[in-house]
């Protein structure tokens, strides 16, 4: 019997499966409270900028299995520290690894659904956090881990807390590094639905086919506006908002929500 190759072996533990429209991914290492090696966080890389190019993914559902969500970065495979440190080395790592797993949740072309089945801790709480929605089991725990081993937040922690409940609520998760239940995460505003553990799989599939059936170009556009508008002054919002609205009705889909709407019935949005 031979061996499974390395693909099939990062396929095992980041699994994924398209259905009706939606990409599912699967982090599937329960052991390890689905932590991210480099191998893996490279994957799950992969196929987020593979459902933004797929006309047939509409959107996404990122999940795990066991227990655990995301423990955040697997850090016992990596080497041990050198001797002598090079400066710019740590920036560099952060950049090209943690930084672009966050970058690839919020470019992602196609709506993200986090549905946090149990700890999301460090960069995993930041995965989740990235989505455009957050779905969590009743026993999920969200984690800002970092200063418990003396470390700045990375992976974008710092960007993406203040902007979902403010810099004071922030700053008292980043600096104390408690478990927060999945109720007070919905209480602050981090999570959007919180479920018992039983639903949580059947919420998320409802949620992401019910995005899946929408105008996927004009959810696209919305993202980006919602995001940008979070960087930007309301002049350079609107503008925005305007030539998004410009490109947005040259779409297919466009054309059939108007033409529905006036013939009174409900539209049949091909994501086009």
């Amino acid at each position: 019997m031979t061996s499974p190759s390395p693909e099939e072996v990062l396929d095992s533990v980041v699994r994924h499966a398209t259905d009706n429209g939606v990409a599912w991914i699967t982090l599937d290492r329960p052991s390890a409270l689905n932590a991210l090696t480099p191998d893996q966080r490279e994957r799950l890389i992969l196929r987020l900028d593979q459902a933004s190019a797929d006309p047939a993914v509409r959107a996404v559902v990122l999940t795990a299995t066991g227990k655990g969500f995301c423990a955040g970065a697997d850090l016992r495979g990596t080497p041990s520290a050198p001797a002598e440190r090079i400066a710019g080395d740590v920036a560099r790592l952060i950049r090209g690894g943690a930084q672009r797993l966050i970058t690839a949740v919020l470019d992602c072309e196609k709506p993200v659904v986090a549905a946090v089945n149990g700890t999301a801790a460090g960069l995993g709480a930041h995965l989740a956090l990235a989505c455009d929605l957050v779905l969590a089991a009743e026993s999920a725990t969200f984690t800002e881990v970092f200063v418990r081993r003396g470390l700045v937040p990375d992976g974008g922690g710092a960007y993406l807390l203040p902007r979902l409940i403010g810099p004071q609520r922030a700053k008292e998760l980043l600096f104390f590094g408690d478990a927060l239940p999945a109720a007070e995460a919905e209480r602050l505003g981090l999570v959007n639905r919180v479920v018992p553990d039983g639903e949580l799989a059947k919420t998320a599939r409802a949620w992401a086919e019910r995005l899946a059936a929408g105008p996927t170009r004009a959810l696209a556009a919305t993202k980006a506006l919602v995001n940008a508008s979070l960087e930007s002054g309301r002049a350079a919002a609107f503008a925005a908002e305007a030539a998004a609205q410009e490109t947005n009705m040259t779409t297919a889909d466009a054309n059939e929500g108007v033409r529905a709407f006036v013939e009174r019935r409900a539209p049949v949005y091909r994501g086009r």
